[in-house]
């Protein structure tokens, strides 16, 4: 028999012999390193974090500042959903998808981006107001902290009383058993926003009621001509869905939509 060749490299005798040679090595090293002629060469880093009291917001430290930037940045989709148009816009356009029977086309992603800047197309004027009463003047050191946070919820909260119905504030003030308020001003915010999420929901599913109407109707039209005509095995949505399309386009659909949702908020 043929004896095997061993591998290339060190065999487990020399790596055991190598191994205290390494060490050896490494000690020589230290030595040289941190001997009286080298230890002045060699300097280790030091490093010290802070926090001091700020005088003005320009002072705050550029780490708090981050902090409070991936903080802002982590509850932006929780922002975007819960207090502004987009809820409305999203679902409705669900619908829409829903409706035509299209599957997948158009893709979700581009019906969220849609439904994405025409929210900041509708929140724009809110956002203006809020940086005209509130960033700026806290920026310039007129207000404080929370002056700035109470004067930049009022255009908020102005937008989402508007498209709120008194039905669903009274119920979230009923489970939090507060009081009846005399005003506005007394209603918080933590019942605010619920309640104008249920509305907004509710006036998405109402818009998809509508949409889905004249779809519903050109396929029940081509089901029953299809089942006169004997051929019932074949799918009435393939024979409908170019019907769908044409009348989407020849009404222009999305000029029609896009300018009844935008509308409906009141821009």
């Amino acid at each position: 028999m043929k004896r095997a060749i061993p591998a290339p490299g060190l065999t487990p005798r020399s790596r055991r012999r190598s191994l205290p040679l390494a060490a050896a090595m490494g000690v020589v090293l230290l030595a040289v390193l941190f001997a009286p002629g080298h230890c002045q060469a060699v300097t280790l880093p030091s490093l010290r974090i802070g926090m001091d009291d700020a005088a003005t917001p320009h002072q705050v430290s550029v780490l708090v500042e981050m902090l409070l930037i991936f903080t802002v940045l982590s509850m932006a989709p929780a922002i975007l959903l819960m207090m502004t148009s987009f809820t409305r816009l999203a679902v409705a356009f669900s619908f829409l998808k829903h409706a035509l029977g299209t599957q997948q086309t158009p893709p979700s992603q581009i019906l969220v981006g849609l439904a994405l800047f025409l929210t900041l197309f509708i929140m724009a004027p809110v956002f203006n107001t809020m940086n005209e009463t509130a960033v700026k003047p806290y920026l310039a050191e007129k207000i404080n902290a929370e002056q700035a946070l109470k004067e930049g919820l009022k255009p908020l909260r102005a937008f989402m009383f508007k498209q709120t119905r008194e039905k669903d504030l009274a119920l979230f003030m009923s489970l939090a058993k507060m009081e009846k308020p005399r005003n506005k001003d007394d209603v918080p915010t933590t019942a605010l926003i619920p309640a104008f999420m249920i509305s907004e929901l509710k006036t998405a599913f109402e818009i998809g009621f509508v949409l889905f109407l004249p779809f519903l109707i050109i396929d029940m039209v081509v089901s029953s001509v299809l089942l006169s005509m004997g051929m019932m095995m074949l799918p009435p949505v393939m024979v409908s869905l170019p019907f769908k399309l044409l009348l989407f386009v020849l009404v222009d659909g999305w000029y029609l939509i896009v300018g009844s949702l935008v509308r409906s908020f009141g821009v």
